[in-house]
């Protein structure tokens, strides 16, 4: 691969095309590491045979092209919403080949998981079958549209007292309860509180998860899809107490 390729490759999202443009490292007796570019043309593959159509894709490596973050956007949705799958892949071990199904919301194009990253979690192992694992996962998240779109009307419905939704701010970013950077908690203040948009201005818990979801728009791929994925089991665990 050449240096030229590396740096497109690491600065930023990059097509499917510069993906596969990745090396992938040797295997070892017990680690046998995939492709970036094959973990989604199998999860493309699976998708198609259950008749769902991907409209759009973005991805993102880490500096040293062993770690890849994907969002695959599909033509499946509701009221403002189309539904996606994040996917992440790692040849040096650091976490395992995983999926979880998520919404890309269409009024400020920012996205939300559902969960982080657990219908698939597969070792890089010799005994894996990528095709067989990708297969039970995308009817695994398929599962998640209607229970995802149960939430998305229940957290449009529920309105949030100030105080409420202060303090999942300050948990988030003051406690570390989230694991995102402190400075953006003035920025998810000023999107809940003085909202961008009309449709985010009822003091909802559906306000607030885009109002983080907006302001983690401003982190770099990788991390921005870090922080998406923790974000729904963490508005879950704080607003169910």
């Amino acid at each position: 691969m050449s240096e030229t390729s590396t740096l497109i490759s690491c600065t930023g999202k990059i097509t499917r095309a510069e993906l596969a443009q990745i090396p992938t490292p040797p295997s070892t007796a017990t680690h046998v590491p995939i492709p970036h570019v094959a973990v989604v043309e199998a999860l493309v593959d699976a998708l198609s045979h259950r008749q769902i159509s991907v409209v759009d894709e973005e991805y993102a490596v880490s500096t040293d092209g062993m770690e890849m973050f994907g969002v695959l956007d599909l033509a499946t949705g509701f009221d403002g919403c189309r539904f996606a799958i994040g996917i992440r892949n790692a040849n040096n071990k650091r976490f395992r080949l995983a999926c979880t199904v998520g919404l890309r919301v269409f009024v400020c194009m920012n996205l939300a998981f559902r969960g982080d990253f657990s219908p698939v979690l597969a070792k890089h192992s010799k005994h894996l079958s990528l095709e067989d694992t990708l297969s039970v996962g995308v009817d695994r998240m398929q599962r998640n549209f209607e229970p995802m779109k149960q939430q998305v009307e229940t957290w449009r419905a529920q309105q949030l007292p100030s105080a409420v939704a202060k303090l999942t701010i300050y948990r988030a970013f003051i406690e570390g309860d989230l694991d995102v950077p402190r400075h953006l908690a003035r920025r998810v203040h000023g999107l809940y509180f003085n909202p961008q948009y009309e449709e985010f201005r009822p003091r909802t818990i559906w306000s607030l998860s885009n109002a983080f979801t907006s302001a983690f728009k401003e982190l770099d791929p990788i991390p921005r899809f870090r922080a998406t994925a923790k974000l729904g089991t963490f508005l879950g665990t704080i607003l169910a107490e």
